[in-house]
């Protein structure tokens, strides 16, 4: 009987629980002002790596020193990927030693591999024809996954945000305390945030020294959490000043109470600082990925019954 690798469905686990878990669990747990460290984010790979080595080695064949080496290997794989994506996708707060992170989920999976075999490696099951419910299941995977990865991405970009607090130049609406018009220090980006619950796609416009110049760099997958006590701001757009001077913001919405104020543009560090950028329909398809493999799969063991792989 040959060795079994893991199915599109223990990795689509795998990626939620080491992924979008930790940050998502974080932002319900703490206060919004709250930057996530990286610490707290590494705990979730490395503790779930003897689970994964468990599962794997409970299903591999009656060859004790091959089912714990594989289960062993692929999972410290699928560790170093979730530790990467902490370290250069969504680079958080803090520092952390990340080959003690590696060598300590290594050396747990082993200890993982050893009791999932123990459990289970001595008597595996003949697999059969794939059931159903993966066709439900990957359905599920798909609508969850794209709603995770777009709160993966805006959670990360807000946690991943380092220096000051964007300063603030000038703003439009009935929350902000000027009336539309500011002074640009200098010529360069600025950010445009939208204030509290205010849409994030205004059609935004600053004029100036007889010139327009529109807000040509919208943030599909605003960051927020920026701002103060008083109100918290999203980033939802970047417009490119010309010349330093005065010039006064205009934007146009549906709602009549939103407002928009202008400031430097946050300092995102690691790949999701061009995530955010993305069209939206491109990050959702990412997180759907996953689920679009489970259905994949499903379909081909349904098409060709055989030994089942874990899925």
């Amino acid at each position: 009987m040959s060795l079994r690798l893991p199915g599109p469905g223990v990795l689509t686990a795998w990626l939620a629980a080491t992924v979008p878990a930790p940050l998502i669990l974080f932002e319900w747990t703490h206060r919004w002002e709250e930057d996530q460290p990286v610490s707290t984010a590494l705990w979730w790979p490395v503790l779930a790596a003897p689970v994964l080595a468990a599962a794997l080695a409970a299903r591999q064949p009656r060859r004790p020193a091959a089912a714990v080496g594989v289960s062993t290997l692929v999972t410290t794989v699928l560790l170093a990927v979730s530790l990467a994506f902490f370290r250069w996708v969504v680079p958080l707060t803090g520092e952390a030693r990340w080959g003690r992170a590696l060598l300590g989920g290594a050396a747990l999976a082993v200890a993982g591999a050893l009791i999932g075999y123990a459990v289970g490696g001595r008597h595996p099951r003949r697999g059969g024809p794939a059931s159903r419910r993966g066709y439900l299941i990957g359905g599920l995977a798909v609508v969850f996954g794209a709603l995770l990865a777009q709160s993966t991405v805006r959670l990360g970009a807000e946690d991943s945000t380092i220096g000051e607090p964007p300063r603030e130049y000038g703003g439009v609406g009935p929350y902000t305390a000027s009336t539309g018009r500011f002074t640009a220090p200098a010529a360069g980006a600025y950010a445009i945030f939208a204030v509290g619950f205010s849409p994030a796609d205004p059609d935004c416009r600053l004029t100036g020294d007889d010139s327009e110049v529109r807000a040509a760099e919208p943030v599909s997958v605003a960051p927020g959490d920026y701002g103060g006590d008083a109100a918290t701001y999203a980033w939802v757009a970047t417009v490119r000043v010309p010349t330093p001077g005065r010039w006064t913001l205009d934007c146009r919405t549906t709602d009549p109470e939103a407002s928009y104020v202008v400031g430097d543009v946050p300092d995102i560090r690691g790949a999701v600082g061009e995530m955010i950028h993305w069209p939206v329909g491109v990050v959702w398809l990412l997180g759907a990925v996953p689920g679009l493999l489970i259905v994949t799969d499903t379909a081909r063991r349904r098409r060709a019954p055989g030994p089942a792989e874990l899925s």
